[in-house]
């Protein structure tokens, strides 16, 4: 199974490759605002915005990373408790069991 992962990640980075290398045609990018414009292979282009969306999608999933793990170490934290308040507490004192009625025909 590795293997076939490492061969799927081979034909992915090929594939990947190649893309880039055929598109290496200067584009412009012009901007709202004014006259700005920037040239560059598209490649480029594509890759910017590329790293721009895995940051923003990095950024977007802290909050809730941060969340995550402060529930775990509560949760952590309450087993610890509850274990350390199992250990301590004494086994309850031996019952003795209750006798059945007896059944039969002098009921």
């Amino acid at each position: 199974m590795r293997f076939l992962t490492w061969l799927f990640n081979l034909v992915l980075f090929v594939a990947a490759l190649g893309f880039a290398l055929s598109n290496t045609d200067i584009v412009e990018l012009r901007f709202l605002v004014g006259q700005l414009s920037w040239h560059a292979p598209l490649v480029v282009f594509l890759l910017v915005f590329l790293i721009a969306g895995v940051v923003l999608g990095l950024l977007a999933a802290v909050p809730s990373l941060f969340r995550q793990r402060r529930e775990i170490a509560r949760l952590s934290r309450a087993l610890r408790h509850a274990t350390l308040a199992a250990e301590t507490v004494p086994p309850p004192a031996a019952v003795e069991p209750v006798p059945e009625p007896p059944t039969g025909l002098g009921v």
